[in-house]
């Protein structure tokens, strides 16, 4: 016996991924609804061999379905979040709106599965920024180890993390050089992405941080620690898929970087590429459609007693967002709903 899902936002770039997610994974599905706003209704999309036709996310009926993935941003998600879940539908959500919720919690399997039980306060599961999501898979197994004081992380995040439009502006921008009569402003971005690095990702707070920075250190402290001082700097970087972090981390107690290479190793959701050598390493581009966050460039930092560094790429679209909502998905059936 399956479960009545549905996707909303099915026709983003997340959402699509959420479908081929479930897919792959072979999620025990028994009917599947796909949404969106009513001017896409009638689009079809595609799931496992069954052509589906987005329906209107203001009329759909959440009652009798089991869980609900939401990719839809924070505005939508405030209207129809509450309705599903009033309607007994899990939500799992994407979107920024409940993360910092204390009545919902912010689930990376990998790291805090045993959360997942507080879902039912609200009826409603976050699931974080593609940015943490990633670096606390590969924080925790070295937290149980040694205890983290603090992380220095400075990120370099691909335009997908800004979703269709971010794309688009670099495809057109990066022929643009190359057609000296053409020009493509920035309107995703505030400045030119193509061939350029922006220091710069989501709205500016009064401290000089970004919104996106101190989501990193907010969530990673609600998903891992509230112990952990994390300070970051995001970057945006012209890339279409995959986000890279390098990480520095200041431990209680020292931890051998081949100790932390092995753990790694072991640890679910993480492959290690770590060789000393030209091309030794995993690069956005090559992570692009894999569900695993890949370390490599595990070095001691010697400028700490107890200091580490490393690299750590992972696809945004899986494991930043759709993987992880699915994986939440399965944690809650395995945990919780009990029927696949």
């Amino acid at each position: 016996m399956g479960y009545r899902i549905v996707v909303a936002g099915a026709t983003g770039n997340v959402g699509r991924e959420m479908l081929n997610i479930l897919e792959e994974r072979q999620f025990p599905v028994d009917e599947i609804a796909v949404l969106a706003s009513r001017r896409s209704q009638g689009t079809e999309v595609t799931f496992a061999d069954k052509t589906l036709k987005i329906q209107d996310i203001e009329q759909f009926d959440f009652a009798g379905w089991d869980m609900a993935l939401f990719a839809i941003g924070s505005d939508a998600t405030k209207k129809y979040a509450p309705r599903a879940a009033a309607a007994n539908c899990v939500v799992i959500d994407n979107s920024s709106l409940y993360r910092y919720d204390p009545d919902v919690p912010l689930i990376v399997p990998e790291c805090n599965a045993g959360d997942i039980h507080g879902y039912s306060k609200k009826n409603i599961i976050a699931n974080p920024n593609c940015s943490t999501a990633q670096m606390v898979v590969a924080l925790k197994p070295l937290h149980d180890r040694a205890k983290i004081k603090r992380v220095v992380v400075s990120t370099y995040q691909s335009v997908s993390g800004s979703g269709k439009d971010g794309m688009d502006e670099l495809w057109e921008q990066t022929k643009a050089v190359y057609n000296p009569t053409k020009d493509v402003p920035p309107k995703t971005f505030t400045k030119e992405i193509a061939f350029n690095v922006i220091p710069h990702i989501d709205v500016f707070l009064d401290d000089g941080s970004t919104k996106e920075e101190w989501k990193m250190v907010a969530e990673t402290k609600k998903i891992l620690d509230t112990k952990i001082k994390v300070t970051a700097t995001c970057v945006r970087v012209p890339v279409f898929v995959g986000h890279s972090e390098a990480i520095n981390i200041e431990f209680e107690e020292f931890l051998d970087e081949d100790e932390a290479r092995d753990i790694l190793r072991e640890s679910p959701g993480i492959m290690v590429i770590d060789k000393r050598e030209d091309g030794g390493y995993v690069t956005p581009k090559e992570c692009v459609g894999d569900f695993a966050t890949f370390i490599s460039r595990v070095r001691q930092d010697s400028t700490l007693d107890n200091g580490l560094n490393l690299w750590c790429v992972s696809d945004n679209l899986r494991k930043g967002a759709a993987l992880n909502a699915v994986q939440i998905a399965e944690t809650l059936g395995r945990e919780v709903l009990k029927k696949g």
